[in-house]
């Protein structure tokens, strides 16, 4: 396990957190506090207003802000003097983040790290923003200033503060609870087509994506295209998808070198990254472009999902098998130092004739493409019009090309290596035990089956004990309640990984989690999931699981897991909430899409019933059906596999009693609403069945 000892000669509380985010304030001047009772505490007793300050160790701006600020001996006893400071790592409290990144909304801000709001001792939120200059600059006001007229405000204007803190408080109310005054509605599958056809108009048609500059990934929404293409949308949603991957892997948001996903790219054609890289965003392209593979298989597809698995298998997988947070866009305290090439330096690996190879390919400008003429790697000359140049076989290329990578990758494998955060999310995990099962289905790899379930053991066996899930796992120590987002992720994951493994310790852990999800997180009077378990002492006010953002809201991932456990089990009480939640929301799916992606398809999936498919027979008998099976994009039909030759698990009983091999041969058994089809021994039409049939 790596860990983060507290820095020499720390001068600060945040010295003994284990959040690597928070130990690198350790040396800070500020008089930090991790959020807490101490903090509160104080706040109240010197009655003065607290600064928040909400980041991740990978955020780029959080480091500019902490250098040009909280390094600051100066603007440091201004805080000190003034205000209660308080370091918060929004990876172990999304729900503070969530909370009071609304007050920034409420200003007509955008939102984003670092936050920084400020807050009355009893946390009622009356000032925020994102990022402050050291000095005044790009409309922004500079810190120092700010902070002297908010400590003016609160020492001689009080009342005008607590008016501002009161209506931010109303407005906190109102925006935790937004779309949740909507009536019920029944969602129909047109829905999901006009849903997906409004999302298509904001894509790029030159560089795929979802609008300009800045511009994310956004797995889920592209995912919701698919689905949309699927029951009918037409093929310009999936074109539209498949242009996004495409330039995507060819682009600098991708490591052309080590595999996975940077954060986002600050330009509208994916060339230069933000180059932290995220578990979560690589957890959820795995599995869009395993998806992708099976709407049509391209060796592009087979490439990223290779490169990413083993990107994370080599710098994000810890020895007891848990999955790390993410990986820092900095090195040697610049951005991308790590990633980007000069000339000089791929003349130093290749030879001559080989860099000459690798710089067309890649595109090295006279002048660079990034800070100090260093170049982002991006695909710009394809290996065919290599060969068609040099007269050559395009394999050839692709092999000098293939060692020319090798020999740069050994080369960067010797630079100061960006920081890492080691934090184990349950939640993240989940995500990633998702994407890795449906890619080892997919790609016929059950290497990956065996990361997911190294994943999925550890996190079971170190943070859950039946009753509760850790948010966070390091050194040692299972930390801080789960969060509907861990529970949800979780499930899901543990779903898609009873379907690559038919181990039904999986789906019972799954069962397990999403009960108790209900339990602590399901409010009745909104008909809605809470962020935080139930009686949360320290929110100033509610908030609920409802949008996605990066990555997907806990209600989304529950209620995909809910869906899959009534397919898989056949215990219809899993859809209970799914269908009153998918109903409570349905009126701000459809108008809003880009905000509800991952429920989108959730509910897409609910759509189909409950659907399945459950293999009978010996593991030989069943193998052609679910090769063929797995092959085929059926995003919204969950498998199981009644194992003839052992016994069968309670769970599992009920379902599996009439779904028995054929005349001593594998079959499968389609299934939707709890009703299934006759059986089928041809695995052609197996595939035939579940293959889209319409979606051209």
């Amino acid at each position: 396990m790596a860990s983060h000892p507290p820095p020499p000669g720390a001068s600060n509380r945040l010295a003994q957190e284990p959040s690597p985010y928070l130990r690198q304030h350790a040396r800070n001047p500020v008089d930090w506090f991790p959020w807490g009772e101490e903090a509160l505490a104080r706040a109240k007793a010197e009655d003065k207003p607290i600064l928040l300050s909400v980041g991740y160790s990978a955020c780029h701006w959080c480091h500019v802000m902490a250098h040009e600020s909280f390094e600051s001996p100066e603007i440091a006893r201004w805080m000190n003097e003034g205000f209660i400071n308080i370091k918060v790592d929004r990876e172990e409290r999304p729900d503070v983040d969530q909370l009071y990144q609304g007050v920034v909304q409420l200003m007509g801000q955008g939102g984003g790290w670092p936050l920084t709001v400020f807050l009355t001792p009893d946390l009622r939120p009356f000032y925020g923003g994102t990022y402050f200059p050291p000095v005044d600059s790009h409309g922004r006001p500079g810190f120092p200033r700010l902070l002297a007229a908010l400590r003016d405000a609160w020492t001689n204007k009080r009342d005008e503060v607590l008016r501002q803190a009161a209506q931010f408080e109303e407005g906190l109310g109102v925006l935790a609870a937004y779309g949740l005054d909507a009536a019920p509605g029944t969602l129909v599958p047109a829905d999901v087509v006009a849903m997906g056809q409004r999302m298509a108009r904001q894509v790029d048609p030159v560089n795929g994506g979802f609008g300009g500059a800045p511009k994310f990934p956004n797995p889920m929404n592209l995912s919701l295209l698919l689905r949309a293409w699927r029951r009918g949308g037409g093929a310009p949603l999936k074109d539209a998808v498949f242009l996004t991957l495409e330039r995507m892997a060819l682009g600098g948001i991708y490591d052309q070198l080590g595999g996975g996903f940077h954060r986002y790219s600050v330009d509208e054609r994916w060339l230069v990254p933000h180059f932290e890289k995220m578990l979560y965003d690589n957890a959820q392209l795995v599995h869009l472009y395993s998806e992708a593979q099976q709407v049509e298989a391209r060796p592009l597809w087979r490439k990223v999902v290779e490169e990413t698995v083993e990107y994370v298998r080599r710098e994000m997988t810890d020895a007891g098998g848990g999955f790390y947070a993410a990986q820092d866009a900095d090195s040697e305290g610049e951005e991308g130092k790590f990633f980007v090439w000069k000339p000089e330096e791929v003349d130093r690996v290749l030879s001559a004739e080989r860099a000459a190879l690798v710089k067309r390919h890649f595109h090295f400008a006279p002048r660079g493409n990034f800070e100090h003429g260093a170049t982002v790697l991006e695909v710009v000359t394809s290996v065919d019009a290599l060969a068609k140049e040099r007269g050559v076989p395009a394999a050839e290329v692709e092999r000098e090309l293939a060692e020319a990578r090798a020999a740069l990758f050994a080369a960067r494998e010797s630079r100061v290596k960006p920081g890492r955060d080691d934090k184990i999310l349950a939640g993240w995990n989940g995500l990633m035990i998702r994407g890795l099962a449906l890619a080892a289905r997919v790609f016929e790899r059950p290497e990956w089956t065996r990361l997911a379930v190294q994943a999925a053991d550890f996190v079971l066996a170190s943070m859950w004990n039946g009753q509760r899930l850790a948010r966070s796992f390091q050194e040692g120590q299972a930390r801080i309640d789960g969060f509907l987002e861990d529970y949800g992720d979780l499930a899901s994951g543990l779903t898609a990984l009873y379907q690559a493994t038919f181990d039904v310790k999986y789906l019972e852990a799954a069962d397990a989690l999403a009960r108790r999800a209900a339990e602590l997180f399901w409010d009745e009077d909104k008909g809605a999931y809470l962020t935080a378990p139930r009686g949360q002492k320290d929110l100033v006010v509610a908030t609920y699981g409802l949008f996605d953002n990066a990555f997907p809201s806990g209600a989304s991932t529950l209620t995909e897991a809910q869906v899959a456990l009534a397919a898989l089990t056949g215990d219809k009480r899993h859809l209970d909430l799914a269908e009153k939640y998918v109903s409570r929301m349905r009126e701000g799916l459809v108008s809003n899409a880009m905000g509800y992606g991952h429920l989108g398809l959730a509910a897409d999936a609910l759509l189909d019933g409950a659907a399945g498919v459950t293999f009978a027979g010996t593991r030989d008998a069943v193998a052609p059906l679910l090769r063929e099976a797995n092959g085929v994009y059926a995003p919204t039909y969950a498998f199981g596999w009644n194992d003839t030759e052992a016994p069968t698990p309670a769970l599992l009983k009920d379902l599996f009693e009439a779904r028995e091999p054929v005349d001593g041969r594998g079959a499968a058994y389609v299934c939707q609403r709890f009703a299934c089809e006759r059986p089928r021994t041809d695995a052609r039409e197996v595939a035939a069945r579940l293959a889209p049939s319409s979606g051209e």
